[in-house]
């Protein structure tokens, strides 16, 4: 299906990445799974041939292109294997923050180095007591002369043991009534005192996605590190919710799309009382609601994508595409899994992978139950 905001120059550049990894990403994922890490060297072999932050301006390192490159991307990255996710989260959720609310200091100091793989950034949130809640947040930066003082802890941080750049929410006013107003955003780097990694942690899924503990402890990190105005972090945050979400909806979308490729290639070739698995109306039938769920949900979320490139407010359909297109993977996975019957339990078949990497889409980014909140909320619920 041709996509309706891309053209043949993103088709050209479609073509250029999947000849890039299937030379630099598909040979080695088993081994960076086993390892439990992608190696800084693939970054830094994406940001040469461009791969990196397409849409920030020339100036600092990338291409001026619009969002459709980076969908490509995401899409691309997500074919390879879900545990590239943070690839996407350096491209289209962290840096969007310093491109569009950091100073021009900011922006010459990070952003070439963000584009060429040398940086790896994180965006901090969650608490190991607050998820959903970010006004409730606990971690404190304290102004103590021309430095904040930074004291708290995140967990379940995406990039957090390769991070080199931390864009962390904060508290700069505790007592502010209501809370939200008293949350900033600090952009904290590799190395600053009193900042340490905890705990790399170890998943169901998503096993080369380096997600760890951060602890700060009187961490010294200079005011010029602000980013954006002190007060505005929960607005910030607000804003590129849609985006975040809208990633991880195309993720889905996209392993859909992968573990259905996969199903029809087994069963066709898969034989039981002596003809192949494809050929039982229950096989049938059940890959017949799939494709049909695809579809639907393919015109839905191109759509949505069309709509926020154009700059569109589509808080609540980016909020419902997050939320069904996830239930639908997680569905399309179990279906996927016994469709392959015994072999789909072993770790030699990529369905596999593909059942344990899928459940997390519905948690990370705003659970789904927040989705159905807001989708309420903006019914006028």
């Amino acid at each position: 299906m041709k996509h309706p905001y891309l053209t043949e120059e993103h088709s050209i550049f479609r073509l250029a990445l999947r000849k890039f990894l299937q030379k630099e990403a598909y040979p080695y994922y088993e081994e960076w799974e086993n390892n439990r890490m992608v190696p800084r060297s693939f970054w830094e072999k994406m940001g040469n041939q461009g791969f990196l932050c397409p849409d920030i301006e020339e100036e600092y390192g990338g291409s001026g292109v619009d969002w459709g490159f980076s969908v490509i991307i995401n899409e691309e990255l997500e074919r390879v294997g879900s545990g590239l996710i943070g690839i996407g989260l350096h491209n289209d959720i962290v840096v969007p923050y310093i491109s569009e609310y950091g100073t021009d200091e900011q922006k010459k100091k990070w952003l070439p180095l963000c584009a060429r793989g040398k940086m790896i950034t994180a965006i901090a949130m969650t608490e190991p007591g607050t998820g959903s809640d970010l006004a409730a947040i606990k971690t404190t930066a304290l102004s103590e002369g021309d430095h904040y003082i930074v004291n708290g802890q995140k967990t379940f941080i995406t990039n957090g043991i390769h991070g080199d750049l931390v864009i962390v929410a904060v508290k700069t006013d505790p007592h502010s009534k209501p809370p939200h107003k008293g949350v900033s955003l600090l952009a904290i780097e590799r190395n600053t005192p009193g900042f340490s990694r905890g705990r790399k942690l170890d998943k169901i899924g998503l096993h080369c996605q380096d997600t760890a503990e951060l602890i700060f402890e009187d961490c010294k990190v200079p005011k010029e590190n602000l980013i954006g105005e002190e007060g505005s972090g929960f607005h910030y945050l607000m804003n590129k919710l849609q985006q975040e979400r809208l990633i991880v909806a195309i993720a889905a979308q996209t392993a859909s799309e992968e573990m259905f490729s996969l199903t029809m290639e087994y069963v066709k070739s898969r034989q039981a009382f002596g003809r192949s698995v494809s050929q039982f109306q229950n096989t049938q039938f059940k890959l017949a609601e799939m494709a049909t769920d695809i579809e639907m949900g393919r015109a839905f979320l191109d759509g949505l994508i069309a709509e926020h490139m154009h700059g569109k407010d589509v808080v609540t359909k980016v909020s419902m595409a997050k939320y069904k297109l996830t239930e639908m993977a997680r569905h399309i996975a179990t279906e996927c899994m016994q469709l392959h019957g015994g072999y789909g339990y072993m770790e030699e078949y990529p369905i596999a992978r593909r059942y344990r990497d899928i459940p997390v889409a519905s948690i990370y980014a705003g659970t789904n139950e927040i989705m159905k909140v807001i989708i309420a909320k903006n019914l006028g619920l």
